[in-house]
């Protein structure tokens, strides 16, 4: 027999050679368990108790909240948080960059730099029907009320009339002659109306003051955004009497007449009426005597 096999039956003799492990009372040498064993038993079963070990304790790291305690793994929470932060950052990113924008708009509105196109009542109103397509037939009845509320109209005190298909309606911010007319050829786009200082400035109609702020040409100026992206501006105001994001009403008081800035020559009211981003004529819509 050659020394190779001699070695190899030995090894496996000693694998399969049984052992007896027995438990034993210290006190009486009693018996109590034995168990049978060879060398190859113990290396299987200490293989699988190992391969159950460690399955069993993947399964608990992945599946588990013990997985946060081990280094390289992240938390569920805080990724949670990180995903909830990235799409508030995204929003808020959305809504500087929409703020931004209307800004800019807001500054180009004050220095006048932007591109004009001529605007009349057909054009800025939006009709959706015709009379002809609603087919709509006046009565006796209509007639008479229609030409009560003409009478009544006639002593209002503010004049109005309506933007955007009658959706706004447009006070006077303040009675006067004007001195100044509206120009597109001289990028006037406003009405200059001479009244005496400190007399009350209106707001035109219902809505919110996007700037109240001193600018060294025009004082006190005051703009007011109101619906269907309609904007009045109201510049060389001796004082004001709102904030930046106050709600105004139609027909309240928002400055006084005065005197301020540079491009003035006496007590006036500039007034501006913005609509879509364009500036449009403010006669056509209110009357100022």
């Amino acid at each position: 027999m050659s020394p190779k096999v001699s070695k190899r039956k030995i090894i496996i003799e000693k694998l399969l050679h049984k052992y007896r492990l027995v438990i034993l009372n210290e006190d009486t040498f009693e018996e109590r368990v034995s168990f049978k064993l060879t060398r190859l038993n113990v290396f299987v079963l200490s293989g699988v108790a190992s391969i159950f070990l460690i399955i069993l304790t993947t399964l608990f790291i992945a599946f588990t909240p013990l997985r946060e305690y081990i280094p390289g793994y992240s938390s569920a929470v805080l990724k949670k948080e990180a995903t909830l932060l990235l799409a508030k950052t995204d929003s808020l990113q959305n809504i500087i960059q929409v703020n931004e924008q209307y800004y800019s708009s807001i500054k180009s509105v004050l220095a006048g730099d932007v591109s004009t196109i001529e605007f009349d009542r057909d054009s800025i109103q939006r009709r959706i029907f015709s009379s002809e397509e609603l087919h709509v037939t006046t009565t006796r009845a209509d007639s008479i009320l229609r030409e009560t509320v003409a009478q009544e109209d006639k002593y209002n005190l503010l004049q109005s009339s309506s933007v955007g298909g009658g959706d706004i309606t447009l006070s006077t911010p303040i009675k006067g002659i004007i001195s100044q007319d509206y120009s597109v050829q001289e990028k006037h786009y406003a009405l200059d109306i001479v009244a005496e200082k400190n007399a009350p400035v209106l707001a035109a109609a219902d809505g919110i003051v996007i700037f109240a702020e001193w600018t060294a040409e025009t004082g006190h100026v005051i703009i007011l955004r109101h619906d269907n992206d309609l904007i009045t501006i109201y510049k060389h105001n001796a004082s004001l009497a709102k904030t930046q994001g106050d709600l105004v009403t139609a027909g309240e008081v928002i400055a006084t007449v005065g005197n301020t800035g540079e491009l003035t020559t006496g007590p006036h009211l500039h007034f501006e009426l913005w609509a879509d981003g364009y500036p449009i004529n403010p006669i056509d819509f209110i009357d100022f005597n």
